[in-house]
């Protein structure tokens, strides 16, 4: 069974600028993704917000890194990791669906999963007026009506953050009251252009080719209506795909592994980066740097013990 110096788990932005940087530092480097290389980046139809040459689709973006990546000589495998054990000589055994590997240090960039509405028409939607993410994509919403879907801290806040540029925000909610903190509450009074559509759930998504509005219905009444809107921001919280590192590092209440700016866990050969881990940004170019700090740090890792592969 080949040994690799660092295996990636995750091939998101984070991933595979781990990849990138673990590569150019001579170490070999094995990359493992279970579903789409590029993450959730690839769900954003523009990229703007990243210092690159020009605009370019979430899609685009992440070939561009793919290739990279694999240009220097990262291998990839696509394959589901189930659990992660450690051996007598310090080396990581990884295991997946349909087989096994072995490295040096271990770079967990699972990233996370934003849950759905679970609603008619909302996968078709995606990238299509549907959004997870307000600050990158509510400026392609200007001057026109947008939806914010959820009751917490996240949803209000970008509820009032669109409130800025867009025509409209309507705030939907499924109860009367919002989990929100009231400090962040109290500044949806200073939005005129915010309408609250509390005691409702989302039922459809319409539109042909791309969002045209939102079936609601009250939960008390019963009442249904049709919302038009252009873009729909869905705030009802996220997971991060950590389950099979749970007995592996430490975890926070939500799920999240604890790490700070280092990228570096509990133990000394598993670093993390990128949406998986506690932070307070989790933006595409914060993810990108992420993956430069673990991968230096992992090498430093393998450097410090005096091994190679």
């Amino acid at each position: 069974m080949a040994l690799y110096d660092i295996i990636i788990v995750g091939a998101g932005p984070a991933g595979l600028t781990a990849a990138l940087y673990a590569r150019r530092a001579g170490k070999t480097v094995l990359l493992i993704e279970k579903e789409t290389f590029g993450g959730q980046i690839t769900l954003s139809p523009h990229v703007e917000n990243y210092p690159f040459a020009r605009p370019m689709s979430g899609s685009e973006l992440a070939q561009v890194l793919v290739d990279q990546a694999m240009n220097l000589g990262a291998e990839v495998e696509v394959d589901a990791v189930n659990s992660v054990s450690e051996n007598a000589n310090g080396t990581l055994t990884i295991k997946t669906d349909y087989s096994e590997f072995t490295c040096r240090a271990l770079i967990i960039a699972t990233g996370l999963k934003h849950r759905r509405l679970g609603v008619p028409n909302e996968d078709s939607f995606i990238g299509g007026g549907i959004s997870f993410c307000a600050v990158c994509d509510g400026a392609f919403f200007k001057d026109r009506p947008v939806a914010v879907i959820g009751g917490g801290n996240t949803a209000v806040q970008d509820a009032i953050y669109l409130s800025k540029t867009c025509s409209k925000v309507y705030l939907i909610h499924r109860r009367s009251e919002f989990r929100a903190e009231k400090r962040v509450v109290d500044g949806l009074s200073a939005c005129s252009n915010i309408e609250l559509v509390l005691d409702s759930v989302v039922t459809e998504c319409l539109g042909e080719h791309r969002l045209e509005g939102l079936r609601v219905q009250n939960k008390l009444s019963g009442d249904v209506r049709d919302i038009a809107i252009d873009g729909a921001f869905v705030a009802i919280g996220q997971e991060p795909n950590n389950a099979a590192f749970s007995e592996l590092v430490k975890l926070d209440g939500s799920g999240f592994i604890i790490a700070g700016e280092s990228c570096t866990t509990d133990r000394p050969n598993i670093f993390v980066a990128g949406d998986c881990r506690t932070k307070a940004v989790r933006q595409l170019v914060t993810a990108g740097a992420d993956g430069g700090v673990a991968a230096l740090a992992a090498c430093s890792y393998i450097d410090a013990m005096g091994i190679t592969a």
